[in-house]
């Protein structure tokens, strides 16, 4: 019988061996064994936050982030079964705008659910840790959006990812990782645009993206009434939580994102108490926009978000489409930031310059109280209609990473992007130049020697204006989520 000591040894090599599978690097396995960063312990006060918490080192986790408050936070299964807040970290950097990724090269983060497992962990990472997003998975795929390598790192720099400090990622990393160790098969990552308030759904009534944040605020809603980690499915172009065979069904339900969807209910308990918080939301929503809650105005040319506290420490530093530094708060003698931040970091732009004068107001009453806001949008709705009018523009820049390099890895060209159908177009005027990222690491430049240079998001040129196309709901995808299992079964599948 193996004993302890040994199954960790076991479950160490499956899992930084499975970041190498997603790097395509053929290395020396034993090296990754002790892999220092990979193998960093969980700091001794994140084990006192969980023990004063009634969690274990390795019971299951869930990870949440949210772009416009620039926050990741780490949720863990307490002993009763249901999972409570461990951390939040603020977000150092994030790219793009508020709304879901849809191309290769859009500079967009993701939105939506996401299922981690180890083969999704990358030791390996130019940016020092990383774990890969899954991006595009089935859902996507049904809507030919496209993209790759699409992560949460280190390094605070990104192009269509999710930048933490070196040392805030080697913590979530380590988190992650000993939950593997415990026998999950993989954690759901969740990525909404904001945190799914009523104070945030009236702020943005307008934006095209609605439809699509209605329909992930579903998977939420799911999560925040039973603290449980919402079973995921797709059919028809759009997510399905917590499916289950109708009452008196035995057959297994089978899924697929582009076919029509099976009959299926959702459990009693859930949906009831999931019902009693959307009226809840929807009442105050309403309440809101009959008060004339202000509508969210239309940012161009502002590229991503940075949290507050790392702003405040910056010369200039801007929190651009993430909320906005608060008055007095660059005086404010904070305690060291967490992490380490890079001196070539990248702040986002001045949010105030770019921002059009006039409210993003369709053609619609929008002071008119609505209760049926987050109700399921027709393909053909006022968004749609206001995305045609309003249009929204190509980026320049490919959002795939330098991730996964090693000394004996073959250089790999950035795939070129492909052309955006599902989004009308818009001009964006030019964004003056910065400073480049930070290189990679020593090593990491040998194993790069030779390549073809790399195009590094550090100025955005104008965007050619792309020929008008009818406008869809753009929504990004997670695989469904596989339930843990026990420690052994995990190891009979090849990755």
């Amino acid at each position: 019988m193996i004993n302890r000591s040994a199954a960790r040894a076991i479950v160490t090599f499956a899992v930084l061996t499975g970041g190498v599978l997603l790097a395509g690097c053929n290395t020396d396995d034993a090296s990754l064994a002790s892999n220092a960063k990979a193998n960093q312990p969980v700091p001794p006060k994140v084990v006192a936050a969980m023990t004063a918490k009634d969690m274990e080192l390795q019971s299951p986790i869930l990870v949440r982030l949210f772009k416009q408050e620039a926050e990741l936070e780490v949720w863990k299964q307490e002993r009763s079964g249901k999972f409570a807040l461990l951390k939040t970290y603020p977000i150092c950097r994030w790219s793009g705008d508020l709304g879901p990724k849809t191309r290769e090269g859009d500079r967009q983060a993701p939105e939506g659910f996401y299922s981690i497992s180890p083969a999704q962990m990358n030791p390996r990472s130019a940016y020092y840790l990383s774990f890969n997003t899954g991006y595009p998975n089935a859902y996507d795929k049904s809507l030919g959006h496209t993209g790759s390598e699409l992560m949460v790192h280190g390094d605070c720099s990104s192009r269509g990812c999710y930048a933490m400090t070196d040392e805030q990622i080697a913590e979530i990393y380590a988190i992650g990782r000993e939950s593997f160790f415990g026998g999950q098969r993989a954690f759901q990552f969740q990525a909404y645009p904001f945190r799914m308030t009523p104070v945030n759904f009236a702020k943005h009534r307008n934006n095209p993206n609605m439809p699509f944040w209605k329909m992930i605020k579903e998977g939420n809603d799911h999560f925040e009434a039973t603290h449980q980690e919402p079973k995921v499915a797709f059919c028809e172009h759009k997510y399905v939580f917590d499916p289950a065979p109708p009452p008196g069904s035995a057959r297994p339900l089978e899924f697929n994102a582009s076919a029509k969807c099976p009959a299926y209910a959702v459990p009693d308990e859930i949906a009831s108490a999931v019902r009693e918080k959307q009226q809840r939301d929807n009442t105050e929503i309403a309440n809101l926009i009959s008060k004339g809650s202000p509508v969210a105005k239309l940012n161009t040319g502002i590229d991503g978000g940075m949290n507050r506290v790392f702003a405040a420490k910056l010369p200039e530093g801007q929190t651009g489409l993430s909320d906005p530094v608060e008055p007095g708060l660059k005086a404010t003698a904070f305690s060291p930031a967490p992490g380490t931040i890079p001196p070539t970091v990248n702040p986002p732009r001045n949010s105030a310059a770019a921002t059009v004068a006039t409210s993003y107001e369709p053609e619609i009453d929008a002071t008119r109280p609505s209760s049926s806001l987050l109700a399921p949008s027709k393909p053909n709705s006022i968004f749609t209609n206001l995305a045609r009018k309003m249009g929204f523009g190509d980026a320049d820049t490919t959002a795939t990473t330098k991730e996964s390099v090693s000394a004996s890895a073959k250089p790999k060209e950035s795939a070129p992007a492909k052309p955006k159908t599902a989004t009308p177009a818009r001009s964006v005027p030019p964004r003056p130049a910065v400073e480049k990222h930070a290189a990679p690491k020593t090593a990491e430049k040998t194993a790069e020697k030779g390549a073809k240079p790399e195009h590094v998001a550090t100025a955005r040129p104008p965007l050619k204006p792309a020929v008008d196309a009818p406008a869809t709901a753009s929504i990004p995808s997670a695989a469904p989520v596989a339930s843990s299992n026990s420690f052994d079964s995990r190891f009979s599948v090849s990755r």
